[in-house]
Order: structure tokens, then sequence, then C-alpha cells
């Protein structure tokens, strides 16, 4: 059941404080949502900064809601202030959507900081206490972000921090310094299209900082029980479109920008992070990278996601990755759905930034793990398109697959699902897609593709067991042919030469290997060199499949 938001005293910040005020917050950035994301021109014209952060809200509410019930079911004691903030913060890191998501994350952590201390380390007074969480949370988004641009939510978050700082040294309470940084927050974002070019053009204001002045307006009436006045969004009725960056706006996002927005959690080490920051920064634009404690929350616009995925991949463990086309989502900034789009799942890191660059959106799937429908459904939805091709990438995967479809078909969506069982055959079923031709010749084309792909793996045993060559020990090397275990070998490269071998009696005219992220690239070249010596036909092309990949896949068209 959703939290009924409950009236506070004046100068009461406690966790209630924290839960109405985030309930108040979330229902206050619901409303505004789509007229948020119908002013989005900065730093991207694709409007879903309403959207972006009214789910990293709704992310951060959730996880402040699971500590009340869990602290009530337990019958312990009542949830404290610095859980309360903590578990807010954590719940808006690990959920945070898009450039405006993050920013917002790093802001509520900022406020955790402050407002989850120890109470010999705070200042005297709720009205101080709250002053200075605000402060801190416009100089944690400000150092979080790669190039800070003034007239964005940062210069909003740095209006309304100065503006509750100065309520404080008045001796005002904590509603009192909400009220000031709210009206603060109102008055900078007023001024945003004279200081950003691109808003100037489009003459909106900045859809972030219209966010943010809703989460301040909830933080008063949460303080106060004053429900601020309904006001419409500035710029509401102007159509935004994407501008062209003008010489002297370096910083300007734009249509022959970065093609790829790339989003990931990270687990790393501060040191790894600060060299992350340093690589990405050449990678791309629009770097956010927010979080701390070992958890991160990275941002960034790149032409190579791959490249940014393994970036990641160096500085620590990345997961949860989202790799989003931006021609894609301009399209539904202009209200326009695709015609038609490919949704793929696949086992590697490496092979997600390989099929979004061609097109797809992806979904990575871990070893062992199968992704929630939920998740395949938002695939299918942020692809944007009337038609969708799903491919599974895995029989284990065919059952979530199938009822995201039926799910997406319920929204009005035409899908269908190719029973791809292995990537190499999603690479071989992408390789043929075709957005212009018919829906129905396509999918018949791209599943011929995979099914004419025979698909090889190799893994490690982890025990000793039986199977269809015998009996294999822990360690010995697997050869999988078509998902049946052919070979059992000692070694890796002699092993899938003999897969090879089997795999080509009955012809072929293309190799794909997929390496994983411990096979060494000498391994590819014995392997072309064996097939070229034995196969003059046959052609071979080699990928890294990235972390969570299979040491080895094979596929033989």
């Amino acid at each position: 059941m959703p939290h009924e938001p409950q009236p506070q005293p004046a100068d009461e910040l406690d966790a209630e404080a924290v839960r109405t005020w985030s309930s108040l917050a979330l229902a206050a950035l619901g409303r505004a949502r789509e007229d948020i994301d119908a002013i989005n021109v900065y730093p991207v014209a694709d409007a879903d900064t309403g959207t972006n952060l009214y789910l990293t809200a709704e992310s951060a509410d959730r996880a402040l809601t699971e500590t009340f019930d869990s602290a009530a079911r337990a019958a312990a004691a009542p949830t404290s202030l610095p859980e309360a903030v903590r578990a807010w913060a954590h719940g808006a890191l690990v959920g945070a959507r898009g450039n405006s998501g993050t920013i917002l994350a790093q802001l509520l952590r900022g406020v955790a900081d402050v407002l989850g201390a120890e109470p010999e380390g705070r200042r005297t007074g709720p009205g101080g206490l709250l002053a200075h969480a605000l402060t801190r949370a416009a100089e944690e988004a400000y150092a979080a972000v790669a190039h800070p641009v003034e007239g964005t939510m940062l210069t909003v978050a740095g209006a309304a921090a100065r503006a509750g700082e100065a309520a404080s040294e008045a001796a005002g309470t904590a509603a009192d310094v909400a009220r000031a940084a709210y009206d603060a927050a109102r008055a900078a974002l007023a001024e945003t299209p004279g200081q950003l070019a691109a808003l100037g053009r489009a003459g909106v204001v900045d859809a972030g900082g219209c966010g943010l002045v809703a989460v301040l307006g909830a933080l008063w009436q949460a303080l106060s029980g004053q429900e601020p006045a309904a006001e419409p969004v500035p710029g509401r009725t102007a159509v935004p479109a994407a501008p062209a960056a003008q010489p002297d706006d370096p910083c300007e996002q734009h249509e022959d920008g970065p093609a790829y927005e790339v989003i990931y959690l990270l687990e790393a080490s501060e040191a790894a992070v600060a060299e992350l920051r340093a690589r990405l920064d050449g990678l791309g634009d629009s770097l956010v990278v927010v979080g701390g404690d070992g958890l991160w929350n990275v941002h960034v616009h790149v032409d190579d996601p791959g490249a940014a995925v393994e970036a990641g991949v160096v500085a620590g463990r990345p997961y949860r990755i989202r790799i989003t086309h931006f021609g894609d989502e301009r399209r539904r900034g202009r209200g326009e759905r695709a015609q038609r789009a490919v949704v793929a799942l696949v086992p590697g890191e490496g092979l997600a930034g390989l099929c979004a660059e061609a097109g797809a959106t992806t979904v990575l799937v871990r070893p062992g793990e199968v992704p929630a429908t939920a998740e395949l459904l938002d695939a299918v939805r942020r692809a944007h398109a009337r038609e969708v091709v799903l491919l599974p990438g895995g029989t284990e995967l065919r059952a979530a697959a199938a009822t995201a479809a039926e799910q997406a078909r319920a929204e009005g969506v035409r899908v269908a699902v190719i029973p791809t069982r292995s990537a190499v055959q999603g690479l071989a079923a992408l390789a043929v897609h075709d957005p212009d031709g018919s829906f129905d010749e396509d999918v018949v084309a791209m599943t011929a593709a995979a099914g004419a792909t025979r698909y090889g793996e190799l893994a490690v045993a982890e025990r000793q067991s039986f199977t269809s060559a015998g009996i294999c020990q822990a360690g010995d090397v697997l050869g999988l042919i078509d998902g049946d275990v052919a070979v059992i070998g000692a070694d890796l490269t002699e092993t899938a030469e003999a897969v090879l071998d089997r795999m080509l009696g009955s012809g072929g005219e293309l190799v794909t290997l997929v390496l994983g992220p411990e096979v060494p690239d000498a391994v590819a070249e014995r392997l072309q060199a064996h097939v070229q010596s034995g196969h003059l036909a046959v052609d071979t092309v080699t990928y890294r499949g990235g972390r969570y990949s299979a040491p080895l896949l094979i596929g033989v068209e």
C-alpha cells in the first residue's frame, strides 16, 4: 500500500518526515512527468527527463518503504533518521535512470551524508541540519558531473542550497529552510533559458531543474503541511526540437553528438573509479559518476558503447547495464515509434555492445540467471517500435521471452520471438535483419539465418559427471555442439579445434568465434589458422564476448 503522507511539526526532521517527503516527491513527479518530458531539450532532446526522474524517485521510495516495512515485521525499534535517508539514497542510486535521475541520486546521497551522520557530527537544530544537507547535496552533485554546465538542475540545486543556508542563519525552522530553498529553486529555474542556449532557442526551462523544483516543493510540504500552489510547467506549450550546437557552446549535446547512452552499476574502489572517470571522459560526454562506499552508478554518452562497458570491467564489476541508441530516443521524443526494432538477450558485455552497435536494444544475461519478465518488457518498451523481433539467445530464456512478448502484445506491440538457442544464432539473425522489409519476411529470414547456424560452446566441467561423450572430471574442457557434449579434452584450444572439425564436417561458409574475457588473442589466431588450413573457402570472424560470456562460443553458417 502507498504511504499516506503525514503532516509534520515545522521544526521536526525525523524518519517519518523523510518518508513523507519521499511520498510527496514521487507524487509530484508523477503529476509533472509528461510536462517535464515535453520540455526536455538538454543534454539530449529525447523527451524522457520526467520519466527518468520519476523512475529514480520510485526506486528510492520503494527502498525506503521496504526499510520501514522490515522494521515493522520484525517488531524492531522504529526506523531511525539515518536508516531512512541511507535507504532512500541507496534506492535512488541503484534505480537511477538517465542523466537527470543519476544527478538526483547524488543529490539524495548528499542529503543522506548529512542527515545520516551521527548526532555529535551534526549542526545544532533541524533548520541548520537541513541547510547543511542541501549544501552537501549540491556540492556532491557538481562533483559527480565531469563538466558541469550552468542553466541545468545543478544551478537550481546550488541556488536552493544558498537560500537554505541564509534562512538557517536567520534562525529559521526546518520548514523555513525548505520554503527558502523551494522559492530560490523556482527563481533559478526561471533564469535557466538565459543561461543555456539550447533552452533559450526552444523557449523552455531546464527539464531536470523543473523536476528538482517539484522535489523541493515536496520537502516544504512535508515539513509545513502546506501544499505548493499548482503551476504550469514553464515552456510546456513550446514544441522542443533538437537544437543545433553553436561554436561557442561546446558542451551542448545535439544530433551529431554521441549515438549511445550507457548506464551501469559498478562495484569498484574509489581509486579505480577515478581512473574510470578519466577513461570515460575521453570516450564521450555527459559523464556522471555517482555513489561511493564501493557502489557507483555510471552514466555516459558515447559512440562506442562496448568501450564504455569495457572501461567498467577494468575498474571493477559492472552490472545492470543499459545501452540506449539516441536515434530511438529522439524518435520517441517526437512522439514517433520506429516501425521495427530488435531486442536481444546476450550473455556477455562485449556482445551487448556489439548488438547495440547493430541497432538492437540489449538485455545482458549473466551465467545461471534468467532476466525477469519485467526487465524484458522494459526492453521492448525502450525499443519504442510498432513491431519487435525478440532474440532470446538460449533455450532456458525462451519462456521469459515468450511471457514478455505476450504482455507487449497486450500493449499493442507486434512481437515475434525467434527461437535462437545461442548468442551466435542471434548474431546470424541480426546480420540479415531488414527493418525496411515486411515484418513476416524479416522474421522468416532471421529465423532461417538462426536455424542455419550450428552452434558450439566450450566450457569447463565443475565436477565429475556423465555426458553424451563419456565421463568428464572436474576441470576438463567440454566441447558442446548444438547443446550436447561432443568432445572432452584437457586443453581449450585443442578441444576447440576438434569441435570445429566436427562442425565443419557437414560444410560451412562462415565461422564466428566469440572469445571469453580470459581467453588470449593467440587462441583465436590459432583457430583461424586451423580453419584456413583445412577449409580454404571458409571465412572466420572473431569477437570479444566480454565479461560474463562463455570461454568460447562458435557459430558455423
